[in-house]
């Protein structure tokens, strides 16, 4: 095989590797105008290779202040590859484009790094949305079991990528088998394997089927990078691969700018893919490991300059979704040996570094996630931004977007969490000298009529909002008035137990975080009380469409109503479910609570016997000023004659204030089936 035009030695020389993408106005160095987001340990910006670079942190659930540890290496190491300054000790591929960095790796007591679940990456990932990245870096993953996919929150986190074209560059990972990485495995990822200077792929390189059709190799052997506190290392793996496909990409969406051309990530990913130099099978050697070939940054931006940047994710993906994760391929009985997957452990590769032994693997914490996202060579994990009690907040800091807390429009189901042991007795002991009889707090039905008859000790408790058993935030309320709040709150719970609520809509922004009592950490919401809504069947019924009618003629149309309506609600809850905090997500989490108006669309659709089909969002190509606005397109089909015309109908949604609104009346059209 031909070698690429990368090699470990020019790692350090941008100039010389990348000339071919060497523009008149200095693109070579990148554009301050495109950013990427680099996903993994805390960054040393301190490190003299990033003096002048344009980084920002943006808060996570990991506390990067006091982090001396691996996870801090790993993250220093991965950001200079990308950001180190011309003339500086470590000379990045893309200095001079924009970084924001997005701890979520922390280093762990003994050594390793602390788990990272899936729901903490796909935060991060939408967090990196809306900050606006262009670019995802995620040196690390999760093999994947036979069969498995990506849970939902992450798979719809990598959707988000593809609905707002932002490309998502993830490490293969480092098993050295024919298996795959979460989230390299996703079929709109650009996986990132490893080779040596002369273009082979490197042993420890993870291959498998997916990766054929969406996987690139580059340099992953000894390459340069910051160490914390100034020092410079060479370290192997697909973790430092993955950072230079990741600036390669920005170079050409750079490259794009200086044509005069807006940044086109999903052409940019279809470039790189269709330019790599593919393996010569008269040379020898396993083609599987090579992916779809060497990364060719030359080939790509001929492709681009050509005019060939019309081409979109979804065009490169074989079969029709771009959301599935694929699963991995059965693995060589003389691979390495894998560990077996366990409700709470992560499973993690070695990061081969020269002349050195893989590091133990840490042991899993006891975390609430079923599973966990590592950098390829240990652990990863939340740590604790701060412990805050159920009502104060104090201590938290804010996650800032556009200037103010990122705002959320979250459902789920409610719950509640002590934090800690002395929280959970003092009500076990109250509750028992209510009751005369042995308490447990944990009883729902019980809590509920304790704060039924003590409301004040709800503002004790940490609320949390739930998708099934896990927390994704806990909700704390401040002010004159964050007694109706807690108020609402209870009456949710108790709607929850006794009338058969299903979900509960929390708005609000994100204000710091908390750690629960299994130790895992979410982010805290300060809701607005005028957006908390729950609802059930029988209130939906009874506020929307009214009593069943006696007639029959009615009752049909009534039912058909109903059923529509219950079939958009159980559609958005739990085949779109997410974490409501990308723009997409808190308009359609809204259209899910603005009962009439889907109401009405459900009456019209079904009285031509059309059944739902298709929920989807997209950016508003109008908007009043100072908005933000999107369209929520609801599809009907009919089921007894395809060669009707399917009927869509249209409602926008403002989400610019922590209250989405919806903007004038419900479009609808027929659409050629």
């Amino acid at each position: 095989m031909t070698a690429s035009v990368l090699s470990t030695e020019t790692i350090g020389s941008p100039d010389a590797s990348l000339s071919g993408l060497r523009h008149a106005d200095g693109a070579a160095l990148g554009d301050p105008r495109i950013c990427i987001a680099i996903l993994d340990g805390p960054v040393d910006r301190s490190h003299p290779c990033f003096a002048g670079a344009d980084l920002s942190e943006i808060d996570t659930l990991v506390d990067p202040g006091n982090d001396r540890g691996a996870a801090l290496g790993h993250g220093t190491h991965v950001a200079s590859v990308i950001f180190g300054q011309p003339g500086s000790a470590i000379a990045g591929v893309a200095p001079r484009c924009r970084g924001l960095i997005l701890p979520v790796f922390a280093s762990a007591p003994n050594g390793g790094m602390i788990l990272c679940s899936q729901i903490d990456l796909a935060r991060a990932i939408e967090l990196a949305i809306t900050h606006g990245a262009h670019v995802i870096n995620v040196s690390g993953g999760q093999l994947t079991p036979d069969g498995d996919e990506a849970e939902p929150i992450l798979a719809r986190a990598i959707e988000a990528c593809v609905d707002n074209n932002v490309l998502l560059v993830a490490a293969a990972g480092n098993d050295g088998c024919d298996c795959l990485h979460l989230p390299a495995a996703g079929r709109s990822v650009l996986s990132v394997g490893a080779m040596d200077g002369d273009g082979r792929p490197l042993d420890f390189s993870n291959f498998g089927a997916a990766y054929r059709d969406q996987g690139l190799l580059a340099p992953g052997r000894d390459i340069r990078g910051a160490l914390p506190g100034g020092g410079v290392a060479l370290k192997s793996g697909t973790s430092f691969a993955t950072p230079i496909v990741s600036g390669l990409a920005a170079l050409l969406l750079s490259d794009q700018l200086a044509r005069g051309l807006p940044p086109d990530p999903a052409a940019v990913r279809a470039a790189l893919l269709a330019g790599a130099t593919p393996c010569d099978p008269s040379a020898g050697g396993d083609c599987r490991r090579f992916l779809k070939g060497a990364v060719n940054p030359g080939r790509a931006l001929t492709l681009l300059v050509k005019g060939e940047s019309t081409m979109s994710i979804v065009d490169t993906l074989p079969g029709t979704a771009a959301t599935a994760i694929q699963p991995s391929d059965a693995v060589p009985a003389d691979a390495p040996p894998r560990l077996s997957p366990s409700p709470a452990a992560a499973i993690v590769a070695a990061e081969l570094a020269p002349q050195t032994a893989p590091e133990p693997k840490p042991a899993a914490p006891p975390l609430v996630m079923p599973s966990e996202i590592a950098p390829s060579d240990c652990g990863c994990g939340g740590g604790e931004k701060c412990s805050c009690g159920g009502g104060g907040g104090k201590g938290c800091s804010c996650g800032k977007s556009n200037g103010k807390g990122a705002l959320v429009y979250a459902l789920g189901k409610l719950w509640y969490d002590f934090g800690t042991e002395a929280r959970r007795d003092r009500f076990m002991q109250f509750m028992e000298g209510a009751g005369g009889a042995a308490a447990n707090p944990y009883d729902p039905a019980q809590m509920e009529a304790y704060l039924r008859e003590h409301p004040y000790e709800a503002e004790a408790l940490i609320w949390t909002l739930n998708l099934d058993a896990t927390p994704i935030y806990a909700i704390t309320a401040g002010g004159t008035f964050a007694h109706l709040v807690y108020d609402e709150l209870r009456r949710c719970l108790s709607g929850q137990l006794h009338e058969g609520v299903e979900i509960v809509s929390i708005p609000g922004a994100i204000a710091g975080s908390v750690r629960l009592f299994s130790g895992q950490v979410v982010p805290l919401i300060v809701p607005s009380r005028r957006g908390i809504f729950s609802w059930a069947t029988r209130p939906l019924i009874a506020s929307v469409l009214g009593a069943r009618p006696d007639a029959k003629a009615a009752q049909e149309r009534y039912d058909r109503r109903l059923g529509g309506l219950n079939n958009f609600l159980s559609r958005v809850y739990y085949d779109q479910r997410n974490l409501g905090l990308t723009p997409q997500d808190r308009a359609l989490n809204f259209a899910a609570t603005n009962a009439f108006q889907v109401s009405q669309v459900m009456e019209n659709a079904t009285q031509g016997d059309y059944e739902l089909d298709t929920i989807s969002v997209r950016k508003s190509p109008v908007c009043r000023p100072d908005s933000d606005c999107y369209d929520v397109e609801v599809a009907f089909y009919n089921p007894q004659n395809v060669l009707v015309a399917n009927r869509v109908y249209r409602f926008t949604v403002d989400v610019s204030d922590v209250i989405p609104v919806t903007i004038g009346e419900v479009r609808a059209w027929s659409k050629r089936a």
